[in-house]
């Protein structure tokens, strides 16, 4: 029986973790995300759980402290955001290149200069390629579901990648949500005993974690990566699936909102979501045709379902809340026409928009303007790479 309850989306976070119990968590506050770590430092304190909580010196010393916890066996687990990423950015690609698979929260916020420490999906979408599974909530219940599906996708031995759960800064992370929490027994039974394939603490069966390859076997260690990457497209609706049988609640890569009969489909990820979704009733109570794709898991790209989706319709819309320099289009808009376009779909009339930078507030009423907007580009049979949605002027 889940308890309802009220919770910032950080304290969801921490609850989830304090439910999880992880062996260490290594971690250092940086706004938004430091209630994440305060609270679960207190749960440490109080003695709720019995993880190694170790106060690091920088995010670049937290994720190298995961990463020695999780060679050693241990289910470990940490929390950062924007900056915070950046400074750990060499460490992630060593995480994934070992195959460890720890859980990280980023709470999304945006990178200087000019100095902003509100929500955008600039520090995500900078890591992208590093080899992590990538995973975005776009609610309150999804970040607390999406943190302990989390652990089960990371250490499933036909993926053992580890994984970022990504929610929006303030957004999420500091306003109240009504949320479903699990018992604690059930989540215990959820994500199991951590059961490592290989431990450095193994002295009878030593290994070589991180050892050097050069032309010799490197390219054969990314293409491992690559293994484990296909290999969750299978492995999270699975773990969406069984969390869908403890719940109610069930999670695929994807999301269809009034897909159906609509001619136009949106595409995008995280919380502005719900603003679309409300735009879509309205722009329907007026026969507009528009339905919604989110986007929950955005590494490993599942651009099977976004084809299957998407193909055949008059029109696609992809809102990007990040701005990718110097690109034809954002990553979130890259891939949906790569998906298109290397399935046999190459006529789609497709429209990228940049929303929301910096925590610019995105409301319905801007996502009709849009809609309006591309409905006379159709028409005219036009598209358009780039434009930017509530800009000043």
């Amino acid at each position: 029986m889940s308890n309802i309850v009220a919770f910032d989306g950080n304290e969801a976070v921490a609850f989830a973790m304090k439910q999880i119990n992880p062996d260490v968590v290594a971690a250092y506050p940086i706004t938004p995300q430091t209630e994440i770590v305060q609270r679960f430092s207190q749960y440490v304190a109080d003695g709720v759980v019995d993880t190694e909580f170790v106060p690091v010196e920088s995010e670049h010393a937290a994720m190298s402290a995961c990463i020695g916890a999780a060679v050693a066996g241990a289910r470990a687990m940490t929390a950062t955001c924007g900056a915070g990423l950046a400074l750990m950015w060499e460490m992630l690609w060593c995480a994934s290149g070992m195959r460890l698979p720890i859980v990280m929260i980023v709470v999304n916020r945006s990178l200087s200069a000019p100095l902003n420490i509100l929500t955008d999906q600039t520090d995500m979408m900078g890591v992208r390629d590093a080899g992590w599974i990538q995973i975005y909530a776009e609610n309150h219940q999804e970040v607390y579901d999406n943190v302990i599906q989390a652990v089960r996708i990371a250490e499933h031995p036909e993926v053992m990648l580890p994984v970022i759960c990504g929610h929006a800064g303030f957004t999420l992370g500091h306003t109240l949500g009504r949320l479903e929490v699990l018992p604690d027994e059930d989540v215990k039974r959820f994500v199991g005993e951590p059961e490592p394939l290989y431990s450095i603490l193994d002295v009878k069966n030593p290994k070589t974690f991180g050892a050097c390859a050069h032309s010799d076997y490197f390219f054969e260690f990314r293409r491992q990566q690559w293994d484990g990457m296909e290999k969750a497209l299978k492995v999270i609706p699975e773990v969406g699936e069984e969390f869908g049988r403890l719940t109610g609640r069930r999670y695929e890569l994807v999301e269809e909102y009034r897909c159906e009969d609509a001619d136009i489909i949106c595409v995008i990820m995280g919380s502005a979501a719900g603003a679309l979704r409300e735009a879509i009733d309205y722009a329907r109570e007026r026969g507009v045709g528009v339905g919604m794709l989110k986007i929950r898991c955005f590494r490993p790209f599942p651009g099977d379902r976004v084809f299957d989706v998407l193909k055949g319709r008059k029109g696609v819309i992809v809102f990007d809340r990040v701005s990718a320099f110097g690109g034809d289009v954002s990553p979130l808009c890259a891939d949906v026409c790569s998906s298109l376009y290397t399935r046999g779909e190459k006529n789609a009339l497709i429209y990228g928009y940049i929303y929301g930078l910096g925590g610019r507030d995105t409301v319905p009423e801007e996502f009709i303007k849009v809609f309006d907007e591309v409905l006379s580009a159709l028409k005219e049979g036009e598209s358009f790479r780039m434009k930017f949605l509530g800009l000043r002027e």
